[in-house]
């Protein structure tokens, strides 16, 4: 198989800077590829991606997070397989869905949404990402985890380092050393606090963690750890970098813009076509347990396999006009679009569909609820362009506002 000298390497500045035109030259020209610098093959077509996840016929596992998030997290449920996998995401799963959601934790991400806002609702100005999106979402997990708000930025920072050491596609000393620090400094603050919640049970996502059981089967204090770090990482990095597209994207297409503002009905359209058009997460590999035929190609056994949703979710295969954002697109299923039945790819699918999707969604609906409604007039700042940075997740670094300060 041929390593696709003719588009942008997905480690160049020149790829990191605009994916989406290697994007289309991967689909066209070289759909799988072999890519010495992270010894993957790399999958760019909607129909490839998605066979990779579905993974009906048990070709695929998750042992790149071995390698990739053990380090930093500690064993995950990413890792699992089987009836291990099923059992500990059954305990796990109920507090982000149904009953535990409505009743525990919406009034958590309302009242973390509005002290945010309340902080320059009344300026007339602000960073949607600085002063927002890159709080928000970590406040509230933090919160329904029961930790104590003062810690917050600690939380924030670990997130950060968490979220660069898996993307360090390119083994950076610096980033895998910072990495290492956060999983030691993160272990000896939770498990002290898991022990404790376990002798002191509350209402909290905690103690949910420490007091579930299934068939006899609970989670360890480890167990818990790395699940908490995992959640503040990925929950945290792909909701702000969600808000911040949603935003982005809307800003950009005033017309839209004012129909969301108009209806808010449509704002789980507005997430789930950012989710496609501008995914916060455009990478996630998986390794082949088995030789696989895919694209048109063969990758051996024990192969790191390298999905690249951002290419995949514009594949015009299967979205119309793929590079346009739409809101009222009707090749994109809304009412899906938070289920492993879902039609695009950046939840991933099958048994490792992302278990924080309906968390997301009600973060989302939320914080722009309250954002429209607290700047009614909202707009770019004058001469600012959005522009997306990052690889393995990307989103908007920056997103200065203006608008006439409410009330």
């Amino acid at each position: 198989m041929s390593s696709a000298p003719q588009v942008p390497d997905i480690l160049s500045p020149e790829f990191a800077a605009d994916p989406y035109p290697a994007y289309r030259a991967m689909r066209e020209s070289a759909p799988v590829f072999w890519h010495e610098p992270t010894r993957s093959y790399v999958v760019s077509r909607y129909e490839d991606v998605e066979y990779v996840f579905k993974d009906r016929n048990g070709e695929f596992t998750t042992d790149n997070y071995d390698w990739q998030i053990e380090p930093v997290h500690g064993k995950t449920i990413l890792q699992l397989s089987g009836r291990e996998h099923a059992v500990r995401r059954a305990l796990v799963a109920p507090a982000f869905r149904g009953a535990d959601l409505q009743e525990k934790f919406l009034p958590v991400i309302e009242r973390n949404s509005r002290e945010l806002i309340d902080a320059f609702r009344h300026t007339g100005s602000a960073d949607l990402v600085a002063d927002y999106a890159t709080r928000f979402p970590v406040n509230v997990i933090a919160d329904m985890l029961g930790l104590d708000k003062t810690d917050h930025p600690r939380f924030h920072h670990w997130y950060t380092t968490v979220i660069a050491f898996l993307g360090n596609l390119s083994g950076d000393p610096e980033v895998t050393a910072a990495g290492d620090r956060t999983r030691v400094e993160f272990a000896e603050y939770m498990l002290p606090i898991i022990r404790e919640r376990r002798d002191d049970l509350g209402d909290d996502l905690l103690s949910t963690l420490c007091a579930a059981e299934i068939d006899g089967v609970r989670m360890s204090d480890e167990d818990i750890k790395a699940f908490c770090s995992l959640l503040l990482a990925a929950g945290g990095e792909t909701t702000d970098k969600a808000i911040a597209g949603i935003f982005a994207n809307l800003l950009t297409h005033p017309e839209q813009l004012a129909a969301v503002r108009a209806d808010r009905s449509l704002i789980p359209r507005a997430f789930a076509e950012t989710l496609r058009h501008t995914p916060p997460v455009h990478m996630i590999m998986r390794q082949t347990a088995t030789d696989v035929e895919l694209g048109g190609g063969a990758i051996p056994a024990g192969s790191t396999v390298t999905c690249l949703i951002g290419s995949a979710n514009r594949d015009p295969e299967r979205y119309r006009e793929p590079d346009r954002f739409d809101v009222f697109r009707d090749d994109l299923t809304t009412t899906t679009a938070f289920s492993a039945a879902a039609d695009h790819l950046a939840f991933a699918l099958g048994r490792h569909f992302c278990v924080g999707a309906l968390l997301a969604k009600a973060e989302v609906e939320i914080g722009v609820n309250q954002l429209l409604d607290a700047m009614p007039d909202l707009r770019l700042a004058d001469g600012f362009v959005p522009a997306e940075q990052g690889v393995f997740t990307r989103g908007p670094a920056t997103l200065p506002v203006r608008f006439t300060p409410a009330g």
